[in-house]
């Protein structure tokens, strides 16, 4: 483990570089906080960076400190051994997050944790020594275990031994201690004359009571934490919430108090958001500091979030009426982003400008000191209308369809008014030639058409898609308008699922209706036209699809150079192609597999007929097990044709990020933009794209390939009109990677393909001729069964067997 340990270090560092550079803006914030001091809210890391490593490893503390603001307070959860050495662990049991179970079998005991019986392996009945031989494991198993049994568990002594800008002590169990026969008590005002605590709290009123006279209350602060409003706290007997109204009692033992975000902004049985309350302007009357527990970017948030950690976190850190003193994460990262206090920081805070002289960082000796930040008024104050600060297209995938059903009026209405630039229409065509915008041309994926009474007009078509669908051209217009919308929910098998209070609202929009709320949005600056199975709509269905579009744009008056931009985008060059007489027109070629490459021969082609490519974030990025394990060429190699490079598709959910994004997925658009120089996203979620395009997530400056001249201007740091603004390297895949252990690797992944010329290149879509459709279209139709089941007679044998009767009773 040793040999592991010395090549882990060093790697802590360069991580950051992956995902955590940005253009600071030069849009200042607000200048004074809402909170109790008045000075930003602090970070406080659980265990540090547990969201990634296991909790109270000392990677997740390092790297804690690495990730986050200047003065990030580390929090560790103290429990005591059998010989009285206090250790950071975040329970009183060991085999949530430990290997113990394995190492030390039949070794587990029952007690009773406030008052109820309980079984696992206690701290309490092993030495420090006895632990020393068992390593830390992800205690919450949807997170990653690809860092488990590599670290050791850390002593109060260790974590205070990295000299951290802040510490805090949580003490949850003084009382489970006292049965033991160990002081809880005894063991921190020990620890006090050796180690500077910043902030120490506890549940339990008796214990914070029984120390409160020990301490400088100037240099540590007091802090009550509250469990749920209905639990009971053993030395008042009574409950939290009982407690929570009665704050000046509580001052005169504490200065702050720690509440679950609960308290501040209820949720509804449904999972939304509730009107505020009051606790936290009570508890700043009160003279108490208010600090908030419990949050998390790999849980499901409140559907008001929209599965965006930024959102939350303004919601306590930066609303109208109050911000909160401080947050507890496990992923601190994002709330030093959305807090965003102008700062510099080498190992301690430094004025600037500054000269600074480093050295290459040696992989035998690696200094923290070495990386540096500046990070800038970020998210925090950010006004709708703030100016871009990113060169970036922020395009709509059906709209706000992360929020609402895709391509409905409340789709695109709203990602409007979230700031995207693009809004697109994925065309359709009904049975009568009406172009309308639809995600997909089988019904089945976005409406309710499986229970209307269209459902038996189900068919398989192998040109268009496997299995059976029913098709948008199997339908009028009129048909496919009394459908009801469906939200899309990707990720419904994880429990993911998107604002179901509106999960069938909206209505769907003609072509033209898409056009005509485009030109009255004064922020938009196009629309892209999305066309697809064109050739088999106009050979098999008698559906001029591209010559519609044609119409409709020129109708709407998008033949004007003047009007916004419009993009047509097609998987079909001959698509493009009939476009290319529009000048004005951006013609965007969209590759739908996964590439590592593209030949000079298949680019120079699509720079034929396109200006600009859409490819997948894995042809940028290439992961195995949801980990970065290189960057391909395919983004230089497009820009060097001359090819805008858009990327499809972005989302919210944390599942759907690789875990070098830290399951934020502002993280995730930062390094595709800054590491990847992308054009472009495609977007679910416009207002996380828009929002970072306008207000930068954070500036990291890379000492090692930067070094500072002197006489260098900051004033860009320090929110000037300084055109010096210092970037650090491109993100690096694969740096996460090699912090895993070698036994724990994910499983080497097959190449992507190669795109070459003979898969770009493909014959003009065929003419269009007034002539009926080919009956059916060459699909096979799915007969329905009728409603009692019996099977039916057909027409032509009924008619033939009644001509027969005749024929009898005629001879007769």
């Amino acid at each position: 483990m040793c040999n592991l340990r010395s090549f882990f270090t060093p790697l802590l560092a360069v991580l950051l570089l992956q995902s955590l550079v940005v253009v600071v803006s030069a849009q200042g914030s607000a200048t004074t906080w809402k909170t109790l001091t008045g000075n930003p809210p602090l970070v406080i890391a659980r265990g540090g960076f547990s969201g990634l490593f296991p909790d109270s490893s000392s990677d997740a503390f390092q790297f804690a400190t690495l990730a986050s603001l200047p003065d990030v307070v580390l929090w560790c959860d103290v429990q005591l051994t059998k010989d009285s050495v206090g250790i950071c662990a975040p329970d009183l049991r060991l085999d949530n997050y430990t290997s113990i179970a394995q190492v030390m079998q039949n070794k587990d005991k029952l007690y009773l944790v406030n008052g109820i019986p309980t079984r696992g392996w206690f701290t309490v009945d092993f030495t420090l020594n006895e632990l020393s031989l068992i390593f830390l494991t992800q205690g919450i198993y949807s997170r990653s275990e690809k860092f488990d049994n590599i670290y050791s568990i850390q002593t109060v002594e260790d974590v205070a031994n990295l000299k951290p800008p802040g510490l805090w002590l949580n003490i949850q169990h003084d009382a489970f201690f006292t049965q033991h026969n160990l002081s809880m008590r005894n063991y921190v005002l020990s620890l006090y004359r050796r180690v500077v605590i910043n902030h120490l709290s506890s549940p339990e009123v008796g214990f914070l009571r029984s120390v409160v006279k020990r301490f400088n209350l100037n240099i540590t602060k007091l802090v009550l934490r509250f469990l749920e409003p209905n639990v009971i706290e053993p030395s008042t007997n009574e409950t939290y919430g009982s407690l929570s109204n009665n704050l000046t009692f509580i001052k005169t033992f504490a200065s702050g108090i720690l509440i679950p975000k609960s308290y501040i902004w209820p949720l509804d049985a449904s999972n939304y958001v509730q009107p505020h309350t009051s606790i936290v302007s009570d508890a700043h009357k009160a003279g108490l500091e208010v600090f908030v527990s419990d949050f998390y970017n790999d849980v499901p948030l409140s559907y008001n979030y929209s599965y965006d950690p930024v959102t939350e976190y303004l919601n306590f850190v930066d609303y109208v009426d109050f911000s909160v003193d401080g947050v507890l994460s496990d992923f601190p990262v994002t709330p030093s982003a959305t807090i965003g206090k102008l700062n510099f920081f080498m190992g301690a805070v430094v004025s600037l400008p500054t000269i600074i002289e480093l050295s290459t960082v040696a992989t035998s000796s690696f200094s923290y000191s070495d990386f540096s930040f500046c990070i800038a008024d970020c998210f925090s104050g950010l006004g709708k209308n703030a100016a871009p600060q990113v060169n970036l297209s922020v395009i709509s995938k059906n709209g706000a369809s992360g929020d609402y059903p895709g391509c409905t009026d409340l789709a695109y209405q709203n990602a409007i008014l979230d700031g995207a630039d693009v809004i697109d229409c994925p065309v359709q065509i009904s049975k009568d030639g009406i172009p309308f915008c639809l995600g997909t041309i089988n019904l089945f994926d976005s409406t309710t058409v499986a229970q209307s009474s269209y459902s038996n007009r189900a068919q398989t078509i192998p040109q268009i898609e496997a299995g059976s669908g029913i098709f948008t051209f199997s339908l009028t217009w009129s048909d496919i308008q009394s459908l009801t919308p469906v939200i899309s929910s990707p990720y419904s098998k994880n429990e993911l699922f998107r604002n179901p209070k509106f999960r069938n609202s909206g209505k769907f929009l003609t072509l033209s209706d898409f056009l005509a709320l485009a030109k009255n949005a004064s922020s938009l600056s196009g629309v892209l036209i999305s066309i697809e199975n064109a050739a088999y709509l106009i050979e098999k269905e008698g559906l001029p699809v591209t010559d519609k579009v044609l119409d409709v744009l020129s109708k709407a008056g998008y033949d004007d150079p003047t009007s916004k931009k419009v993009m047509i985008e097609s998987t079909n060059s001959s698509v493009l192609k009939k476009f290319r007489d529009k000048n004005n027109y951006e013609l965007v070629y969209r590759i739908e597999e996964d590439i590592q490459d593209a030949q000079d021969a298949a680019l120079k082609d699509i720079k034929g007929f396109a200006n600009s490519v859409v490819i997948s974030k894995a042809s940028v990025f290439r992961e195995s097990s949801s980990f970065l394990i290189g960057v391909t060429n395919v983004v230089p190699k497009l820009r060097s044709h001359g090819l805008s490079v858009y990327v499809e598709t972005f989302r919210n959910e944390f599942v759907s990020q690789a875990w070098d994004f830290f399951s934020d997925s502002t993280v995730e658009i930062n390094s595709y933009v800054m590491g990847a120089s992308i054009s472009g996203v495609i977007t679910e979620f416009p207002l996380t794209s828009a929002r970072y395009k306008s207000k930068s997530l954070m500036f990291l400056v890379d000492m090692q390939q930067y070094r500072v001249n002197p006489g260098r201007s900051w004033n860009r740091c320090l929110g000037s009109n300084s055109s010096s603004r210092p970037y650090m390297s491109p993100a690096r895949p694969g740096d996460l990677v090699q912090l895993i252990a070698p036994f724990a690797l994910p499983p080497a992944q097959p190449p992507s393909p190669v795109i070459t010329a003979p898969d770009v290149e493909e014959g003009p879509l065929p003419s269009h001729r007034a002539s009926a459709p080919v009956p059916g279209g060459g699909a096979t139709a799915i007969p329905p069964g009728p409603p009692n089941g019996l099977p039916k007679i057909g027409a032509c044998i009924f008619l033939s067997n009644l001509a027969m009767l005749i024929t009898i009773l005629l001879l007769l």
